[in-house]
Order: C-alpha cells, then sequence, then structure tokens
C-alpha cells in the first residue's frame, strides 16, 4: 500500500539489532514476507506478514477503504452512546473510523478506513484536500453573494480561502473547498444573510459519490484507492 520501508529497516527497529545482524538474517534465509522466504533486502509494506525464524514480527494487516453516503440526521460518531450515531445505517465486522466530518444536518459522502496514517493525511487541513459540496439556500442567489463566496470571507476573526463556485439554479450552487473550518459553507452562507437549507458532499479528491444512496456504501475499486493514496502521498510529500 502506502507506507514503505527495507526489510533491514524493520528488522532493526523491530528486533534492536544493528544494520549488520539484520543483514545476516536476511542473507541466510530465515526472514518470510508472506510466507515465504527472502534473501535481499526488499521494500515491504505495512500490510505485509513478516516472520523470522517462525516468529511473527508483524502480522498481514487488510486496510480497507469504504464510501459511505451519511443520511442527514445521522451524527458523525462511531460512539454508541451518541443518538442518530453512524453504527445506526452503518454495519461493519472491522473497526474503521471516518475520515473527516459533516454536520448531522448534512449529508453525503465520508470515507471510512483503517488505515491510520492515510487518514491523518487526508484529514490534515496543512494539504488543502478538495472537498466538493452541493447546496440549497433559502432565497435567490445573487451575483454579490457568490463573489462573496469565491473571495474570501471573514468568519470567527479568520478569513476563509477563496473557494470555486458556480450557480446551479435560482437556489443551488456548487462549491469546492480546500480547507475544514467547522460549518464552514453554513457560516459563509450566514455571513452574507443567507440559509443553507440542504447541504451535501459529492466529493473528495478523487472520490465520487455517484450512485450511492443516503445510508448505502461501497469499497474503493482498485483505480479510486490508488489515485486517493497517489494524491495524499504527493501533497504530504510537498508540504
Amino acid at each position: 500500500m502506502l507506507y514503505r520501508s527495507k526489510l533491514q529497516v524493520f528488522l532493526v527497529k523491530r528486533l534492536n539489532i544493528s544494520n549488520k545482524g539484520a543483514q545476516q538474517l536476511i542473507l541466510s534465509g530465515v526472514v518470510l514476507v508472506n510466507g515465504e522466504s527472502v534473501d535481499e533486502n526488499i521494500v515491504i509494506q505495512t500490510s505485509d506478514e513478516i516472520s523470522c525464524r517462525g516468529e511473527v514480527l508483524q502480522k498481514k494487516k487488510t486496510f480497507y477503504y469504504i464510501a459511505l453516503y451519511k443520511p442527514r440526521g445521522i451524527e458523525t460518531t462511531l460512539n454508541k452512546e451518541v443518538e442518530d450515531n453512524l453504527l445506526t445505517v452503518f454495519q461493519f465486522d472491522e473497526y474503521v473510523y471516518y475520515v473527516g466530518r459533516l454536520d448531522k444536518y448534512s449529508e453525503g459522502l465520508l470515507l471510512l478506513t483503517n488505515d491510520g496514517k492515510l487518514s491523518n493525511k487526508i484529514s490534515s487541513p496543512r494539504f488543502e484536500h478538495e472537498k466538493e459540496y452541493e447546496v440549497e439556500v433559502d432565497k435567490t442567489i445573487v451575483p454579490a453573494f457568490l463573489e462573496g463566496l469565491k473571495n474570501g470571507l471573514f468568519i470567527k476573526g479568520r478569513k476563509t480561502k477563496p473557494v470555486l463556485v458556480h450557480q446551479m439554479n435560482e437556489t443551488c450552487f456548487n462549491i469546492t473547498l480546500t480547507e475544514g473550518m467547522n460549518r464552514q459553507i453554513r457560516r459563509m452562507c450566514s455571513a452574507q444573510a443567507y440559509e443553507v437549507k440542504t447541504l451535501k458532499r459529492i466529493r473528495i479528491m478523487n472520490i465520487v459519490l455517484n450512485e450511492l444512496k443516503p445510508g448505502e456504501y461501497r469499497f474503493l475499486n482498485e483505480e479510486e484507492k490508488q489515485g486517493l493514496i497517489g494524491q495524499a502521498t504527493k501533497q504530504s510529500g510537498n508540504s
């Protein structure tokens, strides 16, 4: 997957041995990667199973990458103590956690994964990953309203970054953000005396909502997964 290292480096850290000692283990063929003996310093991944002389040093791990349509009225939390939590609409045998949030009265795309490092890279505002939304407001959109969104507005003492926005019809618009201020779109609309009636996230980076309906989920296909990992790696590497 995404997070790789040299086998020798792994053995040095895991067994607390010298580089020379790790090299000797590899050359002797007693180190197995996914059940197969290796005798060279190959690149390994966090999903590989690594063992040495019968001792499992790293268990094989399966990473899950899931797109979920969070319905309106559901809280973005896996805490069973919270009413209307995600678990009321999403059941999965393995533990996964959500990437980013949507407030209770917003709906649309959530990503869920057990890949913690990737989750952190996508969630961090430092990397300016794109998130796209469709929004309906309570009255007719005028050009000044769109200009305010595009150029940035002061919210809680901080000016929002310029965004991509275009009008869809008399009361609806599409907006793409690269930052994640709390309830940002609602606050940007409120600052211009508009109220959000519906708010739906339709894209996170290269992952789109597509045909999913409220409460439905799907596993990302290989192309989507590699695109997501590639974008997160590239942007975090340029930070």
